[in-house]
C-alpha cells in the first residue's frame, strides 16, 4: 500500500464520521422537535357538559316555506341553585392546564371530573390540613375537592 492509499483511506474514513455526525444530529433534532409537541388535552366522558335536548326540525314543504313558523324552540332549564355555606365565595381557577375534581381531600381519591383554566368555582370550605379546598363549579352544580393555591378569589 502506498503513502497516497493511505492517506485516500483516512481522509474517507474521516468524511464518512463527519457525515454519520451531521445526519446523526439532523435525525436526532427531527425526533426532539417532534417529541417536544403538547398534545391536545383529552376530554373524558365525565368532563363533558351535559348537552340540552335537540328539538328536531320540521322538515321544509313549499307550503310551510311561505308560513313563518310561530313555534319556539324550548328553553334548556337551569338547574336548581343550592344555598351556599357560610364563607363561601367566588374564584376561579388560575392552573393553565385545569385542575382534577376529587370525591375527597386526596390525591389517591377517586377523579370525578374537571374544572377548566379560568372556570368559576364557589370555595364551600377548605380541609383541616389546608392543601384541599372543596369546591362547586358555577355551571353544573358539580362538588367536589382540588388542590388548594390553584384558584383565586373573583368578586
Amino acid at each position: 500500500m502506498s503513502l497516497s492509499g493511505i492517506f485516500k483511506f483516512i481522509l474517507g474514513f474521516f468524511v464518512g464520521i463527519i457525515f454519520l455526525i451531521i445526519f446523526g444530529i439532523g435525525t436526532a433534532y427531527y425526533f426532539w422537535t417532534r417529541l417536544s409537541i403538547t398534545p391536545a388535552k383529552p376530554i373524558f366522558a365525565e368532563e363533558q357538559q351535559k348537552k340540552s335536548p335537540t328539538v328536531k326540525k320540521a322538515s321544509l314543504t313549499p307550503a310551510s316555506k311561505s308560513k313563518p313558523s310561530s313555534q319556539q324552540s324550548p328553553t334548556p332549564s337551569k338547574s336548581p341553585i343550592q344555598e351556599l355555606p357560610p364563607g363561601a365565595y367566588k374564584a376561579r381557577v388560575t392552573w393553565p392546564e385545569g385542575l382534577s375534581l376529587r370525591d375527597a381531600p386526596t390525591l389517591n381519591s377517586t377523579r370525578i371530573g374537571g374544572v377548566a383554566a379560568n372556570q368559576a368555582v364557589f370555595i364551600l370550605k377548605q380541609s383541616d390540613d389546608g392543601k384541599w379546598q372543596q369546591v362547586r363549579v358555577v355551571e353544573g352544580n358539580q362538588e367536589g375537592w382540588i388542590k388548594a393555591g390553584n384558584t383565586a378569589k373573583s368578586e
